[in-house]
């Protein structure tokens, strides 16, 4: 049995239920992000617990299906892209963490955020921890749950859209996935306000002028 962590920062509410929270998909060129928050017992056995980018996808599966059997509570938050074009990542990341807290079926007391940024206008007591998903428990338990659940969104997705392979590298900027868009255009689910994604109109039009012969 694997024992959770002592907080220091909240010390003296060490009684009342913490909230890890982090998210899933920032740096995509496709799809949502996807936030998580998990309050864990004091007491847990979750021996694969820990950053969700060190394990394999097989492992992740399995050590998120634990977490959910064993957590307090688990709260989701997707931001999806349209809403990303529209604020930009970090608010719709930041939107998408405040969202999955909301979402917790137990509202904690205190909340630690996986980062270097605190959500404005929120009523729990919170601190940012900069690689939290590798230093507190319950922040690898949120990352590892959005990790997977956005994963399952583009599986999901790429049956929608076959031309991307969305199930392979998950809407991040890999080398076959910039090849599709070039190819193919973006998608309806793709961040058009992502480098490479779309081809502004005013560079295509200056690229066009010169071909074009002068009519006087």
């Amino acid at each position: 049995m694997t024992s959770g962590m002592q907080y220091s920062f909240f010390e003296e509410d060490n009684n009342l239920l913490i909230a890890g929270v982090d998210e899933a998909g920032r740096g995509c060129l496709a799809g949502p992000v996807v936030a998580a928050a998990v309050i864990l017992p004091i007491k847990y056995d979750l021996p694969l617990l820990g950053d969700s980018k060190k394990l394999t996808a097989k492992q992740r599966e399995i050590i998120a299906q634990k977490i959910k059997e064993q957590a307090i509570a688990v709260g989701y938050g997707i931001v999806w892209q349209n809403t990303i074009d529209e604020i930009n990542i970090l608010q719709a990341s930041l939107l998408a963490m405040k969202k999955a807290v909301f979402s917790l079926k137990i509202q904690p007391k205190n909340v630690l955020l996986d980062g270097n940024m605190l959500i404005k206008d929120f009523p729990y007591k919170q601190k940012a921890i900069i690689k939290g998903d590798s230093l507190e428990p319950c922040i690898s338990a949120a990352s590892i749950i959005a990790k997977t659940y956005r994963d399952s969104l583009m599986c999901f997705f790429d049956k929608k859209y076959p031309a991307y392979g969305l199930a392979k590298h998950k809407g991040y900027g890999t080398a076959a996935h910039y090849e599709a868009l070039a190819k193919f255009g973006a998608s309806k689910l793709h961040r058009m306000t992502f480098r490479g994604v779309a081809q502004p109109k005013e560079k295509e039009e200056k690229e066009e002028k010169p071909c074009c012969p002068l009519i006087y």
